[in-house]
Protein backbone atom coordinates (compact mmCIF):
# COMPACT_ATOMS: atom_id res chain seq x y z
CA UNK A 1 0.00 0.00 0.00
CA UNK A 2 2.89 2.24 0.82
CA UNK A 3 4.33 1.31 -2.63
CA UNK A 4 1.42 2.87 -4.08
CA UNK A 5 0.39 5.67 -2.50
CA UNK A 6 3.72 6.96 -3.44
CA UNK A 7 3.43 6.28 -7.05
CA UNK A 8 0.24 8.10 -7.00
CA UNK A 9 2.25 11.07 -6.30
CA UNK A 10 3.34 13.47 -8.95
CA UNK A 11 6.42 15.25 -9.11
CA UNK A 12 6.35 19.14 -8.91
CA UNK A 13 7.22 21.14 -11.85
CA UNK A 14 6.34 24.26 -13.39
CA UNK A 15 7.17 27.50 -15.77
CA UNK A 16 7.88 30.81 -14.11
CA UNK A 17 7.09 34.16 -16.31
CA UNK A 18 5.56 37.00 -16.45
CA UNK A 19 3.73 37.83 -18.69
CA UNK A 20 2.85 33.87 -18.19
CA UNK A 21 -0.92 33.48 -19.51
CA UNK A 22 -0.21 32.59 -23.13
CA UNK A 23 2.45 29.57 -22.32
CA UNK A 24 1.89 26.30 -23.64
CA UNK A 25 4.57 24.24 -21.34
CA UNK A 26 1.97 22.76 -18.93
CA UNK A 27 0.52 21.07 -22.51
CA UNK A 28 3.88 20.27 -23.57
CA UNK A 29 5.46 18.57 -20.63
CA UNK A 30 2.02 16.89 -20.29
CA UNK A 31 1.93 15.24 -23.87
CA UNK A 32 5.64 14.01 -22.91
CA UNK A 33 4.79 13.10 -19.46
CA UNK A 34 1.89 10.68 -21.14
CA UNK A 35 4.38 9.78 -24.04
CA UNK A 36 7.02 8.60 -21.56
CA UNK A 37 4.64 7.24 -18.71
CA UNK A 38 6.22 10.19 -15.85
CA UNK A 39 3.83 10.88 -13.18
CA UNK A 40 4.24 14.68 -12.99
CA UNK A 41 2.17 17.90 -12.59
CA UNK A 42 3.19 21.08 -14.54
CA UNK A 43 1.77 24.17 -13.69
CA UNK A 44 1.86 28.04 -14.84
CA UNK A 45 3.28 30.53 -12.27
CA UNK A 46 3.18 34.28 -12.48
CA UNK A 47 6.55 35.61 -10.97
CA UNK A 48 6.43 38.92 -9.18
CA UNK A 49 8.50 40.98 -11.14
CA UNK A 50 11.46 42.03 -9.77
CA UNK A 51 11.45 39.50 -6.94
CA UNK A 52 12.12 36.32 -8.41
CA UNK A 53 13.55 34.53 -5.50
CA UNK A 54 10.54 34.52 -3.51
CA UNK A 55 8.38 33.07 -6.33
CA UNK A 56 10.92 30.36 -7.00
CA UNK A 57 11.37 29.72 -3.43
CA UNK A 58 7.71 29.60 -2.46
CA UNK A 59 7.59 26.76 -5.29
CA UNK A 60 10.64 24.83 -4.09
CA UNK A 61 9.56 24.93 -0.06
CA UNK A 62 5.63 23.25 -1.82
CA UNK A 63 8.29 20.39 -2.92
CA UNK A 64 8.76 21.59 -6.34
CA UNK A 65 11.71 19.68 -8.15
CA UNK A 66 12.28 21.68 -11.21
CA UNK A 67 11.78 25.20 -13.18
CA UNK A 68 11.42 26.52 -16.82
CA UNK A 69 12.40 29.94 -16.34
CA UNK A 70 11.15 32.44 -19.19
CA UNK A 71 10.87 36.20 -19.87
CA UNK A 72 11.93 38.33 -17.65
CA UNK A 73 13.70 36.28 -15.31
CA UNK A 74 16.12 34.33 -17.23
CA UNK A 75 18.88 36.65 -15.81
CA UNK A 76 17.37 36.44 -12.21
CA UNK A 77 16.97 32.58 -12.26
CA UNK A 78 21.37 32.70 -13.14
CA UNK A 79 21.52 34.44 -9.41
CA UNK A 80 19.52 32.16 -7.99
CA UNK A 81 20.69 29.04 -8.47
CA UNK A 82 23.71 27.20 -6.20
CA UNK A 83 25.66 25.64 -9.25
CA UNK A 84 25.41 26.42 -13.12
CA UNK A 85 25.89 23.68 -16.16
CA UNK A 86 28.93 25.64 -18.29
CA UNK A 87 26.30 26.36 -20.76
CA UNK A 88 24.51 28.80 -18.64
CA UNK A 89 28.02 29.74 -17.23
CA UNK A 90 28.60 31.33 -20.72
CA UNK A 91 25.10 31.84 -21.29
CA UNK A 92 24.85 34.21 -18.19
CA UNK A 93 21.36 33.33 -18.49
CA UNK A 94 19.40 30.09 -16.66
CA UNK A 95 15.98 28.66 -18.49
CA UNK A 96 15.90 25.43 -16.60
CA UNK A 97 16.54 24.67 -12.81
CA UNK A 98 17.13 21.46 -11.11
CA UNK A 99 16.62 20.77 -7.66
CA UNK A 100 18.86 18.13 -6.44
CA UNK A 101 19.26 15.55 -4.16
CA UNK A 102 20.55 17.99 -1.12
CA UNK A 103 18.47 20.70 -1.84
CA UNK A 104 21.01 22.65 -3.76
CA UNK A 105 19.79 24.19 -7.24
CA UNK A 106 21.44 23.44 -10.30
CA UNK A 107 20.85 26.00 -13.54
CA UNK A 108 21.37 25.11 -17.29
CA UNK A 109 20.29 26.84 -20.73
CA UNK A 110 18.73 24.29 -23.10
CA UNK A 111 17.77 27.29 -25.41
CA UNK A 112 20.43 27.37 -27.28
CA UNK A 113 20.96 23.22 -27.73
CA UNK A 114 16.84 23.67 -28.51
CA UNK A 115 17.04 25.77 -31.12
CA UNK A 116 19.98 23.96 -32.83
CA UNK A 117 17.69 21.14 -33.27
CA UNK A 118 14.82 22.87 -34.49
CA UNK A 119 17.05 24.53 -37.13
CA UNK A 120 19.12 21.25 -38.15
CA UNK A 121 16.56 18.65 -37.45
CA UNK A 122 13.16 19.89 -38.45
CA UNK A 123 14.24 22.82 -40.73
CA UNK A 124 17.41 20.34 -41.90
CA UNK A 125 19.49 24.08 -42.27
CA UNK A 126 23.17 23.90 -42.39
CA UNK A 127 24.42 26.90 -40.06
CA UNK A 128 28.73 25.87 -41.10
CA UNK A 129 29.50 29.23 -43.29
CA UNK A 130 26.66 31.07 -43.19
CA UNK A 131 25.93 34.70 -42.00
CA UNK A 132 23.41 34.81 -39.12
CA UNK A 133 22.13 37.87 -37.81
CA UNK A 134 19.95 38.50 -34.29
CA UNK A 135 17.55 41.06 -33.57
CA UNK A 136 18.02 41.46 -29.90
CA UNK A 137 20.75 41.30 -26.99
CA UNK A 138 18.47 40.03 -23.82
CA UNK A 139 18.59 36.42 -22.01
CA UNK A 140 17.50 35.03 -24.87
CA UNK A 141 20.18 36.30 -26.89
CA UNK A 142 22.57 34.99 -24.24
CA UNK A 143 21.56 31.46 -24.43
CA UNK A 144 21.81 30.91 -28.48
CA UNK A 145 25.12 32.62 -29.21
CA UNK A 146 27.51 29.51 -28.08
CA UNK A 147 25.80 26.92 -29.52
CA UNK A 148 25.28 29.02 -32.57
CA UNK A 149 29.45 29.57 -32.85
CA UNK A 150 30.08 26.52 -32.54
CA UNK A 151 28.27 25.33 -35.67
CA UNK A 152 31.45 27.88 -37.11
CA UNK A 153 28.92 30.71 -38.98
CA UNK A 154 30.95 32.75 -41.12
CA UNK A 155 29.64 35.13 -38.78
CA UNK A 156 27.67 36.22 -36.53
CA UNK A 157 25.95 39.98 -35.92
CA UNK A 158 23.99 41.08 -32.93
CA UNK A 159 22.04 44.34 -33.46
CA UNK A 160 20.15 45.47 -30.65
CA UNK A 161 18.22 49.31 -30.00
CA UNK A 162 20.62 49.47 -26.91
CA UNK A 163 24.43 49.29 -28.36
CA UNK A 164 26.12 48.64 -25.25
CA UNK A 165 23.87 45.50 -24.61
CA UNK A 166 24.92 43.67 -28.01
CA UNK A 167 28.71 45.13 -27.50
CA UNK A 168 28.60 43.47 -23.72
CA UNK A 169 27.08 39.99 -25.28
CA UNK A 170 29.86 40.58 -28.42
CA UNK A 171 32.81 40.93 -26.50
CA UNK A 172 32.14 37.97 -24.02
CA UNK A 173 31.79 35.67 -26.70
CA UNK A 174 34.72 36.69 -28.90
CA UNK A 175 36.52 34.18 -28.16
CA UNK A 176 34.56 31.54 -29.69
CA UNK A 177 34.35 32.85 -33.05
CA UNK A 178 33.54 35.63 -35.26
CA UNK A 179 31.31 37.68 -33.58
CA UNK A 180 30.08 41.39 -34.46
CA UNK A 181 27.72 43.61 -32.68
CA UNK A 182 26.05 46.88 -33.87
CA UNK A 183 22.75 48.81 -33.10
CA UNK A 184 19.67 48.60 -35.38
CA UNK A 185 20.27 51.24 -37.34
CA UNK A 186 23.57 50.43 -38.51
CA UNK A 187 22.56 46.72 -39.78
CA UNK A 188 25.48 45.98 -42.55
CA UNK A 189 23.11 46.17 -45.66
CA UNK A 190 23.65 42.49 -47.15
CA UNK A 191 21.88 38.98 -47.28
CA UNK A 192 22.05 37.04 -44.47
CA UNK A 193 21.43 33.58 -44.46
CA UNK A 194 19.58 33.02 -41.11
CA UNK A 195 17.76 36.02 -39.21
CA UNK A 196 16.57 35.23 -35.58
CA UNK A 197 14.21 37.57 -34.13
CA UNK A 198 14.78 37.60 -30.23
CA UNK A 199 13.78 40.55 -28.70
CA UNK A 200 11.15 40.96 -25.37
CA UNK A 201 7.56 40.28 -26.30
CA UNK A 202 6.84 44.12 -25.07
CA UNK A 203 8.72 45.13 -28.04
CA UNK A 204 6.66 42.75 -30.33
CA UNK A 205 4.24 46.03 -30.94
CA UNK A 206 7.02 48.01 -32.05
CA UNK A 207 7.09 48.65 -35.74
CA UNK A 208 10.26 47.02 -37.18
CA UNK A 209 12.26 49.04 -39.15
CA UNK A 210 14.71 46.74 -40.45
CA UNK A 211 16.66 47.29 -43.98
CA UNK A 212 14.95 45.01 -46.81
CA UNK A 213 18.54 44.22 -47.66
CA UNK A 214 19.28 41.92 -45.47
CA UNK A 215 16.59 39.17 -46.91
CA UNK A 216 17.80 37.11 -49.71
CA UNK A 217 16.61 34.55 -51.88
CA UNK A 218 17.40 31.73 -49.19
CA UNK A 219 17.21 33.65 -46.03
CA UNK A 220 15.53 32.17 -43.38
CA UNK A 221 13.74 34.33 -40.88
CA UNK A 222 13.14 32.62 -37.12
CA UNK A 223 11.64 34.53 -34.68
CA UNK A 224 12.45 32.84 -31.19
CA UNK A 225 8.94 33.66 -29.88
CA UNK A 226 5.60 31.23 -30.66
CA UNK A 227 2.36 32.73 -31.22
CA UNK A 228 -1.22 31.06 -33.01
CA UNK A 229 -1.17 33.97 -34.77
CA UNK A 230 2.00 35.30 -37.22
CA UNK A 231 4.34 37.78 -35.22
CA UNK A 232 5.12 41.08 -36.45
CA UNK A 233 8.51 40.07 -37.27
CA UNK A 234 6.92 37.45 -39.22
CA UNK A 235 5.34 39.78 -40.59
CA UNK A 236 7.60 41.95 -41.95
CA UNK A 237 9.55 38.92 -43.03
CA UNK A 238 7.07 37.72 -45.35
CA UNK A 239 6.61 41.61 -46.82
CA UNK A 240 10.04 41.51 -47.71
CA UNK A 241 10.16 38.65 -50.05
CA UNK A 242 11.43 35.69 -47.23
CA UNK A 243 10.43 32.49 -48.56
CA UNK A 244 11.11 30.44 -45.20
CA UNK A 245 9.53 32.28 -41.80
CA UNK A 246 9.08 30.44 -39.05
CA UNK A 247 8.34 30.85 -35.02
CA UNK A 248 9.66 29.24 -32.24
CA UNK A 249 7.34 26.61 -31.57
CA UNK A 250 9.59 24.25 -32.57
CA UNK A 251 12.99 25.90 -30.12
CA UNK A 252 10.41 25.32 -27.72
CA UNK A 253 9.29 22.00 -27.79
CA UNK A 254 13.17 21.18 -28.46
CA UNK A 255 14.32 23.24 -24.86
CA UNK A 256 11.29 21.99 -23.46
CA UNK A 257 12.77 18.04 -24.50
CA UNK A 258 15.61 18.70 -22.47
CA UNK A 259 14.14 19.82 -19.81
CA UNK A 260 12.38 16.51 -19.32
CA UNK A 261 15.31 14.52 -19.81
CA UNK A 262 17.03 16.57 -17.13
CA UNK A 263 14.59 16.27 -14.64
CA UNK A 264 13.33 12.72 -15.61
CA UNK A 265 15.86 11.05 -17.84
CA UNK A 266 13.43 10.09 -20.57
CA UNK A 267 13.49 12.18 -23.95
CA UNK A 268 10.60 12.55 -25.24
CA UNK A 269 9.48 12.51 -29.26
CA UNK A 270 8.90 16.01 -30.00
CA UNK A 271 8.18 15.24 -33.87
CA UNK A 272 5.08 13.38 -32.17
CA UNK A 273 4.23 16.50 -29.74
CA UNK A 274 4.55 18.51 -32.72
CA UNK A 275 2.35 16.89 -35.08
CA UNK A 276 -0.40 16.96 -32.26
CA UNK A 277 -0.06 20.60 -30.61
CA UNK A 278 1.15 23.19 -33.67
CA UNK A 279 -1.31 25.29 -35.71
CA UNK A 280 -0.94 24.06 -39.34
CA UNK A 281 -0.07 27.54 -40.71
CA UNK A 282 1.15 30.93 -38.86
CA UNK A 283 2.67 32.90 -42.21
Amino acid sequence: MQQNSEQSISAKYAVIGNPIAHSKSPEIHQLFADQTGENISYEKILGEKYNFPYSANKFFDADGQGLNVTLPFKLEAFNFVDQLTDFAKHAGAVNTIIRQDNGDYLGTNTDGIGLLRDLKKTLRLQLRDKKILIIGAGGATQGIVEPLLNEKPAGLTIANRTLHKAETIAKHFKKMGDIQSCSLNQIPEQAYDLILHATSAALQNHELELPAVIIGTQTCCYDLLYSDTATPFMQWAKKHGATQIVDGFGMLLEQAAESFYLWRGKRPDTTMAQNYLRPKSLT
